[in-house]
Formats: structure tokens, sequence, C-alpha cells
């Protein structure tokens, strides 16, 4: 049985000093904030951290990063218009940046969960993206080996979950938490609802029970 918490630091309890976390989301759709904001309470440092961005605004995953909570983000999109708090950081040399483009990034995680060591992959090819990377010449094109990426913690955000751990997301919010579910080794969720197990039609559920280790009701709908 997943564990049902009672509070969103209860649920993050345990995330230990120089993890690595897995923050779901698309910009704010479907991100995990009231699960960030426990983490920033709960006081992990150190931490790499795994996000499509670098954070919006001072919320979220920015508040996370202004704590200095952060020693590396990997990311797809580190600078927007309201991603200054990373822009401060990044350019006092105070964070590290690893840039993988955003299929390259999905696929990484998808491969940590399905077992699979590495692929081989054209996206980053004659870029700065492949240095030092193998590269293998296929049918006539090239690639570059990609390696899986695992989280020893995934923080995500869900539309509805049962006592099994089940979840269901809600439109675009479900972007990147199915696979950073599978690719984590502690997945928390933060669901606006928790219904009884047997409610979920099965034919909907997205993520299964077995990915989710640990969920927590926040009744702010915080995805989108």
């Amino acid at each position: 049985m997943t564990t049902i918490a009672a509070t969103t630091l209860e649920a993050v309890a345990g995330i230990k000093d120089g993890s690595t976390v897995l923050i779901g989301g698309f910009g704010m759709a479907g991100m995990p904030v009231a699960l960030v904001d426990a983490l920033i309470e709960q006081g992990a440092s150190d931490l790499t951290v795994v996000s499509n961005n670098a954070g919006n605004g001072d919320t979220g995953l920015a508040a996370l990063l202004a704590a200095g909570r952060v020693r590396k983000m990997i990311c797809s999109f580190p600078r927007q218009s309201d991603s200054y708090v990373f822009d401060g950081l990044y350019r006092a040399g105070t964070l590290e940046l690893e840039v993988v483009p955003q299929g390259n990034l999905a696929e990484r995680m998808r491969a940590a969960g399905a077992g699979i060591g590495a692929f081989f992959c054209p996206t980053g090819v004659g870029t700065p993206l492949a240095e030092g990377k193998e590269a293998r010449t296929i049918d006539g094109r090239d690639y570059v080996l990609e390696m899986p990426l695992h989280g020893d913690v995934a923080l995500i955000g869900a539309h509805a979950g049962d006592p099994m751990g089940n979840l269901v997301y809600r439109k675009t919010a479900r972007n990147f938490g199915p696979v950073m579910a599978t690719a984590a080794a502690t997945t928390i969720a933060q669901v606006t609802h928790i219904v009884a197990t047997g409610d979920l039609d099965p034919e909907s559920v997205v993520t299964p029970g077995i990915y989710v280790d640990r969920i927590v009701q926040v009744r702010t709908e915080a995805t989108r």
C-alpha cells in the first residue's frame, strides 16, 4: 500500500542532502508547489534538481533555488522571461547547469524507469551538447549516446489518487510526471483528490500505484 501522508512535510520527510530530485511540471503546469515548499521547510540541501525548466517567478522551484538548496540544475529551458532567480544564481557562479534537449530529458528518464542501459539519439549531434559523448553512425545517420537519468526522489503533481497510489492527471499537468514516477527510487505525489480504491477507472489510470510511494492531498489545484 502507498503511504498517505497527513501533511506535505510528512510526505517529504527523509529526503537527504545531495539527493537527485525530479520535479514535475511544464512551467507551473503540473508543478507540485506544495511539495516543493515542504522540501524548503524540510531543509535538504546540495540537491541536483531535474525539471523541464529552472523555475518561474519566485514560487515553486524558483523558491527552492532562492533558498540556496540546489547545487545543480538539469533542465531543457533554464532561461525564460521570469527565470530571474536562476539567472542571478547562474551568473554568480553558485549554480551548475546541464542543458538537455526536452525530448532527450523525457527519454532519459523513461529509459531509467524501463531499465534501459543507454540509447543512441540524433538530437544534439554537431552541437556542444554532444561533446564528450560516444558517437555512432547508424544507417547513414549520426547519433550520440545518452545515459538514463535516475532520481533518488520524484515530486510530482496529479489530479487524483487512491490509497493504492494509482494516479490520474488533469490535461497538460500530465507532462513529465509519469516518466519521473518510474525513474525515481521514491515517488511522492501531491494530489487534489484522494478517492476510494476502485473509484478510479482503470482505463484512465496513467501512473500505476506500483510506482508511487507516498501521496498527500493538497486542496488547492496545483495543476493546469
